[in-house]
């Protein structure tokens, strides 16, 4: 199960530009090219772990070849989570509009999940997300992935709405940031 993160066990800001974090044995920092191929792997194999795959209306992937374009240079945010230099959780923030971003890519290694670094990720994501000027925060996950339904509904995110794909059901989340 999810949790949510203390004030005494947050990420701790080590270096505002690039960013750099730090929570626990993970260091969060922002994506690089050279990411790529662990970051699209993490992806892939964290949606096989529960179920989704490509073509089944609600996976996709097209977005991992222009992370800079998509999220980095378009007003968002991707960051990669690694334990000694392994890449273990990611997650990015994608515009919608001047007020709100939608926080997207949320995943952590299987082998490394129950330590925090979900919360740990969002946590820091929605701390960009103040920081670009975001007031709102969208999110969506399946009812497949009750580690990250939990871990929004903990985090204080409002559900608003499900929406049934296929056989999954997506569920849409929103969270008001203040700051």
């Amino acid at each position: 199960m999810a949790r949510v993160l203390g004030a005494a066990a947050a990420p701790q800001r080590r270096r505002k530009n690039p960013p750099l974090w730090t929570f626990s044995a993970l260091r969060i920092r922002r994506y690089v090219s050279e990411d790529h191929a662990p970051v699209f792997a993490l992806h892939q194999e964290c949606l096989a772990q529960v179920g989704l795959r490509p073509g089944d209306g609600v996976y996709y992937d097209d977005d991992f070849a222009r992370v800079e374009e998509i999220y980095l240079h378009a007003g968002g945010e991707f960051l990669v989570g690694e334990v000694q230099g392994t890449v273990a959780a990611i997650g990015g923030l994608r515009r919608v509009d001047p007020g709100t971003a939608e926080m997207v890519r949320l995943r952590v290694r299987p082998d490394q999940q129950g330590q925090g670094y979900g919360a740990a990720i969002v946590t820091v994501l929605e701390e960009r997300a103040i920081e670009l000027g975001y007031r709102t925060l969208q999110a969506d996950t399946t009812v497949k992935q009750p580690v990250a339904l939990e871990l929004y509904r903990s985090s204080d995110w409002q559900e608003i709405n499900r929406k049934v794909t296929g056989t999954t059901v997506t569920v849409y989340f929103e969270k008001h940031l203040t700051g």
